[in-house]
């Protein structure tokens, strides 16, 4: 069955394939890809701080996901008050799209939903820099909050409640072992 893990060293190959696979699905339909920086964003899987995460089998050791889950939202983009209240912020979510039709990176989201508000939080927030990811996004409940200019892009700042998940381990058993 698959789950949730702390990410370690040793994850850090299968990561990287799992990227590049994700990159390819994306070079296909003339979306930009991490493929540049694929082998950067897989050595975040040995972060001592225990923020990143990966969706594995423990059975066969497959990845077909990547999250990393901070408890500080980003500096910019958000209001004092809204950085000030207790929140996670996920970065970096890569799923493997041989998996796409079980939606790896909702379960994730709401992994990550139900984790904060066992942790306290009040809220999950994330930021995409595509309207499309927006779109897929609001599928997982995240609301579009703010609209930020960076230097050359546009980013959306999205939150959602955090709230438990009932049915979480559904989610969890459907993913194909």
């Amino acid at each position: 069955m698959f789950a949730m893990r702390p990410a370690a060293a040793a994850d850090i190959p299968a990561v990287e394939a799992m990227i590049l696979a994700r990159s390819e699905w994306l070079d296909d339909r003339g979306l930009p890809s991490w493929r540049e920086s694929a082998a950067d964003l897989a050595g975040q899987a040995e972060n001592p701080d225990g923020d990143v995460w990966i969706l594995a089998d423990d059975g066969a050791d497959k990845i077909i996901g990547f999250i990393t889950v901070q408890d500080q939202t980003p500096p910019w983009g958000w209001t004092d008050e809204e950085r000030a209240e207790p929140a996670h912020y996920l970065y970096s979510s890569v799923t493997d799209p041989a998996y796409r039709r079980h939606k790896p990176g909702t379960t994730m989201a709401l992994w990550a939903v139900d984790r904060a508000v066992a942790e306290g939080k009040r809220w999950v927030r994330r930021g995409c820099s595509f309207p499309g990811l927006v779109a897929y996004n609001e599928t997982q409940g995240f609301k579009l909050v703010h609209e930020v200019q960076r230097t050359n892009s546009r980013v959306y700042l999205m939150a959602r409640r955090a709230e438990p998940v009932k049915d979480l381990n559904e989610r969890f058993a459907v993913l194909p072992g």
